[in-house]
């Protein structure tokens, strides 16, 4: 009797052990959206950006060895964070032919690359939302180095970063629901290439895409706001969308508090900045678009745009803003609506 007993306890605490976690098993953290968007550092955009804009990248030029230098710094940070290229694509370079950039009297361009990363969403991976700013400059004049700190070497490892806080928020089982297309475009300067160019040749279809957040110049200020840098201009967000509007002034609310500044949201104006930056590709195709961007000052395509001269509490901000942009599209329960015509 005490045998069978003994032998009758130990089936039930093997029993009982059976249905206990394994030590294994990875619980989430608590979700704290306000982690990720403070993830986004001066201290680690400075670095990339001494990199991006350093001398040795020679301004960056359209298919240039510079810019084919930046584009492998570029590359080393997304393997450095285990951050893949997108599935359906063989490398984490778009290549875009010389010939596609043709335009005009310009000088004729090499080929060149865009490049790309991807956060795969976690519920509704098919849905696409790009976060893009161009990577190329203007080169070197007379000898000289335009090394583009602020355009538009800001706006580049403000991707990196908010690249780095979506996988930050995935590892700790909180990915995005939709999935995020890091695209770093090439050809800005001379025609809006690389963007026009992945919009003739998307990696997944345009109707899949949900929303385009472009950051073109966001690391100084302009005399407008000469007494502040809490500020950042926003284009675009109503045309097409009136969920994109409102989610920009929700997070930036919740979030970061800067002063949303519309002047350069008015169809009439005379800088026509709404045309002239790379979500315009996206927009023309129907796809909810915003631009941020500080304005232009008086380093604007001149040499003396160096890393020195950069606001990196700004480009802080700004950066978080636009990462709570893609988080809020990439996780609310609904597709944001189109439901304005654009013009």
């Amino acid at each position: 009797m005490k045998k069978i007993l003994i032998t009758g306890l130990a089936l039930i605490l093997l029993s009982c052990s059976g249905t206990q976690k394994s030590p294994a098993t990875k619980t989430a953290k608590p979700l704290d959206v306000n982690s990720y968007v403070n993830s986004i550092t001066a201290e680690e955009l400075k670095v990339n950006l001494t990199v991006i804009a350093s001398d040795e990248m020679e301004g960056r030029n359209t298919g240039s060895e510079g810019q084919k230098k930046a584009g492998n710094y570029i590359i080393e940070q997304y393997k450095k964070m285990g951050i893949p290229f997108p599935k359906g694509a063989d490398s984490y370079y778009q290549k875009v032919p010389s010939e596609y950039m043709k335009k005009g009297f310009s000088p004729k361009l090499p080929d060149s690359e865009n490049i790309w990363a991807f956060i795969e969403g976690s519920e509704k991976p098919e849905e696409i939302i790009v976060v893009s700013a161009h990577y190329d400059h203007v080169g070197m004049k007379n000898g000289e180095v335009y090394n583009g700190a602020d355009d538009d070497g800001s706006g580049t490892v403000g991707l990196i970063e908010i690249a780095q806080a979506f996988q930050k928020a995935k590892k700790e089982g909180h990915g995005p629901k939709r999935s995020i297309l890091i695209l770093h475009v090439t050809g800005e300067e001379h025609g809006l290439h690389g963007s026009r160019y992945y919009s003739e040749n998307p990696l997944f279809p345009l109707a899949n895409t949900v929303a385009d957040v472009n950051i073109d110049m966001i690391g100084r200020r302009d005399e407008a706001h000469a007494d502040s840098n809490n500020y950042v201009y926003v284009i675009g967000s109503d045309y097409l969308s009136t969920d994109l509007y409102n989610i920009c002034e929700a997070v930036n609310n919740k979030y970061t508090k800067l002063t949303l500044d519309y002047k350069y949201n008015d169809r009439n104006d005379k800088n026509r900045f709404y045309y002239r930056s790379d979500h315009y590709n996206f927009a023309k195709n129907g796809i909810p678009s915003v631009f941020l961007f500080n304005g232009v000052h008086a380093d604007y395509h001149k040499a003396t745009d160096e890393v020195d001269k950069i606001e990196f509490d700004a480009l802080a901000k700004r950066t978080q803003l636009a990462f709570s942009i893609v988080w809020e599209i990439a996780n609310r329960e609904a597709r944001i609506v189109v439901d304005k015509d654009g013009k």
